[in-house]
Formats: structure tokens, C-alpha cells, sequence
């Protein structure tokens, strides 16, 4: 049976996006909404982990959690999803601290 899905994209490659507006719809840059099977939900996700790259990655389904809903993320992000008690909460991590360069003397 059907279930809606939302797959959030963060610079990824254009053919990955061509491959997701196959099954989906591009609401806006980046977005995409359809309502597919499991097994299909599961293939999209497995091309996109594969293909990624160095961009990033989430989705959300339904599941039979407290919340109704499953998060999926691939590469990488600051917000990272984390197992609370059975929920899931978003946890932010801290922005890579670059070093200043240093002048020679």
C-alpha cells in the first residue's frame, strides 16, 4: 500500500535529482513529495545514499512510532536525529571550527 514520503536534498548530484522526480514531485528546489510503496520508498533511498556525495540527505515516512513518522538522513548535516525515549528529537552539532592562518614572522 502506498504511504506519502518527503525527501529533503542538500547539493546533490542533478541526475539523482532526475531520479527522485521520477517517482516524486519536485515541490520546491530540493524537496520531494510523492506517495510510493515501501519497496519502492526503500530503492529510492538506496540510490541515494549511494549518490549523495557531499551533499546531504532526509527522509521522512510514516512508521508505527509514537511520532507517526521516521527520519532517514544521509550525509553529511548539523542536525543529526537522535533516539530519545522512543522519540525522535534533532540534535545540533557544533559548526567545524576553522583555524585562523597563521603569518610568518
Amino acid at each position: 500500500m502506498p504511504s506519502m514520503l518527503v525527501i529533503a536534498t542538500t547539493a546533490v548530484p542533478d541526475h539523482l535529482r532526475g531520479a527522485l522526480s521520477r517517482w516524486t514531485s519536485e515541490v520546491v528546489p530540493g524537496i520531494f513529495v510523492g506517495s510510493v510503496s515501501a519497496r519502492v520508498r526503500d530503492q529510492l533511498w538506496q540510490a541515494v545514499t549511494e549518490t549523495v556525495g557531499n551533499g546531504a540527505a532526509v527522509l521522512i515516512h510514516p512508521a508505527p512510532t509514537e511520532q507517526g513518522y521516521t527520519i532517514r538522513t544521509a550525509g553529511t548535516r548539523r542536525r543529526v536525529p537522535t533516539d530519545f525515549d522512543g522519540l525522535t528529537l534533532i540534535r545540533m552539532t557544533a559548526n567545524p571550527q576553522v583555524k585562523p592562518e597563521q603569518t610568518p614572522s
